[in-house]
């Protein structure tokens, strides 16, 4: 948050986080006045979110309610075949390798930008791994091409850096996944994609970018897709549910315009370790909105022996 922000701090399961005085979290708490939020200019409508009634849940970080609701989100998603060797190197024995072809997977590089929502603003970075669904069959690949076209994805994620306190804290503790806080510049427009997460040391962790592809407009609930993601929690694996309400997006397979530079951090020791070789895809949507669902327990193979 800018430097001259006042702060205000909040106990999230014991432990001490600084929020923006005034903002979305300090006033509201995730349970949001959804009239208030729908007269601020940057947000298209809420009729997405009223659909969505929340409830309290118990959690890692104590009682909290769910969904976390995103107003106004930009993302974009950088798709790479990788050798399937590689990475099951790096995947839990209990998740299935989702392959585009025998011995070729999908790995995914991700960058998001969260303008408006429940836990203030602030930018998140990825890499991920396509996996099968928790108790899946043997239909690959008709699982890939379906979960691709419609954008209903199963994945499992190696680093997911954020540029805010609260969103660690929350996403590391209460979700159980990879993250740290760190630099991260994330902007996204109908013109260009880029990005940049710095390391420890101040230096490029891990850079992008790219000609942002043509964007096609979508009406409220046309278009949406979801992500689930598999993380281990006390020892048991969860799945979060990640529901996008499309408003604004578009694809190319070109990647003529695209740079991804790989420097020295997690997220690029990450991707190196998936050994990707060839970019298939690149999503951007300029304008969504989302939930993120807290993590329920769900079943999974269990660990060979």
């Amino acid at each position: 948050m800018p430097q001259d922000q006042e702060t205000v701090e909040v106990d999230l399961g014991g432990r001490e986080v600084t929020v923006p005085k005034g903002g979305l979290y300090d006033r509201y708490r995730m349970n949001p006045d959804l009239d208030a939020i729908a007269r601020d200019p940057r947000v298209s409508g809420v009729d997405f979110f009223r659909q969505l009634p929340k409830t309290e849940v118990d959690s890692p970080i104590g009682p909290t309610l769910t969904p976390n609701f995103y107003y106004t989100v930009s993302t974009a998603r950088l798709t790479m075949l990788a050798p399937s060797r590689a990475i099951r190197a790096r995947l839990p024995e209990e998740l299935g390798l989702l392959e585009l072809v025998p011995g070729l997977g999908l790995v995914s590089v991700m960058f998001f930008r969260y303008e408006v929502c429940d836990i203030d603003f602030y930018t998140e970075a990825a890499v991920g791994i396509a996996v099968k669904p928790a108790r899946h069959g043997k239909l690959g690949f008709f699982d890939l091409v379906t979960g691709l076209k419609n954008e209903h994805l199963d994945s499992y994620v190696l680093s997911l850096p954020v540029s805010s306190e609260i969103a660690q804290v929350r996403g590391h503790d209460g979700y159980g996944f990879p993250k740290w806080v760190t630099g991260l510049d994330v902007g996204i427009d109908d013109r260009r994609t880029t990005a940049r997460v710095a390391n420890d040391a101040g230096g490029v962790d891990l850079a992008f970018s790219a000609a942002t592809p043509p964007q096609k407009a979508y009406a409220s609930g046309e278009r949406v897709g979801s992500l689930t993601s598999y993380t281990k929690i006390n020892g048991g694996w969860h799945s979060t549910l990640n529901q996008t309400n499309v408003l604004n997006a578009g694809t190319t397979r070109s990647t003529r315009d695209v740079t991804l530079q790989l420097g020295e951090g997690r997220m690029s020791d990450d991707l190196r370790s998936l050994k990707p070789e060839r970019t298939v895809r690149f999503d951007v949507m300029t304008e969504g909105q989302a939930a993120l669902h807290m993590p329920v327990p769900t079943s999974v193979p269990p660990r060979n022996t």
